[in-house]
């Protein structure tokens, strides 16, 4: 989904847009943030590497960048991604409630596993936990980001949000890996015992027709 390079590139607009804020105003952090998500794409187009994720970052900059321009705050810039955060922390939480936890069927999906992984309870608890684990750092994200937005400390909106990004990120995948493994884990000792027992049934048919054959 982008990996380091799409880490590095997320941030650089946030990077530029507040010190260009401070010293030449909103209307030149905006433009600046779109410049750098604009030099982002061509240089991933350039490299010929995958480039959706830098569109998809270059519209997001592009909804940042223009609730800044409406509210005629720094500030709004951040608005977007602190009720993102809020939003997918719902999602993922209900997801644990109904029973569908993402990472499982986002791991499922990327992978062509499809469902399989909810026949098994010790699965669907590991994805439970890697899914809550993400719901966590959305969850803190925007508890936080939000508490400084009310505050009108922009500068450490951008210090939160890379700061709340990367390590947080790398904390939700490694659980999310663990997860995984365990999830993998629990789907194969579960299915040993039936294609035991239906090898075993095989072999017992197969002497019992020998015996059979054989007055």
């Amino acid at each position: 989904m982008g990996g380091l390079t799409g880490l590095v590139s997320s941030t650089l607009p946030v990077i530029v847009f507040v010190p260009v804020n401070n010293y030449f105003g909103l209307a030149a952090a905006i433009w600046s943030a779109l410049a750098v998500a604009l030099g982002v794409m061509v240089w991933r187009l350039v490299q010929r590497v995958p480039i959706q994720p830098a569109i998809s970052g270059f519209f997001g900059v592009g909804i940042c960048a223009f609730i800044a321009y409406r509210t005629g705050d720094a500030k709004g810039y951040f608005l977007f991604g602190i009720y993102t955060s809020l939003a997918y922390a719902g999602v993922f939480i209900v997801s644990i409630l109904a029973r569908w936890p993402l990472v499982g069927v986002a791991w499922g999906y990327l992978n062509n596993k499809g469902t399989a992984w909810r026949s098994s309870r010790r699965a669907v608890r590991s994805y439970d936990v890697a899914t809550f684990a993400w719901a966590l750092v959305f969850a803190a994200r925007y508890l936080v980001q939000s508490n400084l937005y009310d505050s009108d400390h922009t500068g450490w909106l951008a210090v939160a949000r890379i700061g709340m990004g990367w390590p947080l990120t790398g904390v939700a995948l490694l659980v999310t890996l663990w997860a995984v493994r365990r999830a993998d884990r629990a789907l194969l000792e579960e299915a040993r015992p039936a294609d035991t027992s239906a090898n075993a049934s095989a072999a017992a048919e197969n002497r019992s027709g020998e015996t059979d054959s054989h007055p």
